[in-house]
């Protein structure tokens, strides 16, 4: 039994980390800290998003009111 693709081949993951790192100016806990707070933005995004289609709206659909 194999594992799934995306455990076996983790070039992607260290390519997105080092550039992270890179990108942070080598700072490791900077870029621990940018990356806690690019998480906690986008779980309140998708919690919006939630909340938006538990509503019964769906976000980025536009409606046919104002159609001609």
């Amino acid at each position: 039994m194999s594992a799934p693709p995306f455990l076996s081949d983790n070039s992607h993951y260290e390519q997105a980390c080092d550039q992270a790192v890179a990108m942070c100016g080598g700072n490791l806990r900077s870029t621990i800290k940018a990356l806690i707070m690019v998480n906690e933005y986008l779980e309140t995004e998708l919690e919006e998003l939630q909340a938006a289609v538990s509503a019964g709206r769906v976000p980025g659909k536009r409606s046919n009111s104002n159609a001609a």
